[in-house]
């Protein structure tokens, strides 16, 4: 379920104009599913995929401790291109019933 997640969200991602630049970054801090950019924004995105939401739903697995894994894969990717720029964290909801994509889902 989770590489069929992470391929409708990339497919999701170019209908809306975004350039996918890589799929499973890894950084030292971790890796995310998908490195896009829209614009001068780039955007880490986590995707999360479940057959069933009998737990919850997907995008509510996105605890404290990943959201600052987040934030240090993003200083890691400034420092890669060597300047500060625009970063976004998303998250794409995969069920059986669908995507829902979040934009800026945190900070």
């Amino acid at each position: 379920m989770g590489r069929k997640g992470e391929a409708l969200t990339a497919k999701y991602l170019k209908k809306r104009g975004y350039k996918i630049l890589k799929r499973n970054f890894k950084t030292p801090f971790g890796e995310t599913d998908i490195l896009a950019k829209k614009g001068d924004t780039f955007c880490l995105v986590e995707v999360k995929a479940r057959t069933t939401d009998a737990f919850g739903l997907p995008s509510e697995a996105i605890d404290k401790r990943k959201r600052e894994r987040y934030r240090k894969m993003a200083l890691y990717l400034c420092d890669l291109l060597g300047e500060e720029v625009p970063v976004r964290f998303d998250v794409a909801s995969v069920t059986e019933q669908g995507l829902e994509y979040f934009e800026g889902a945190f900070i």
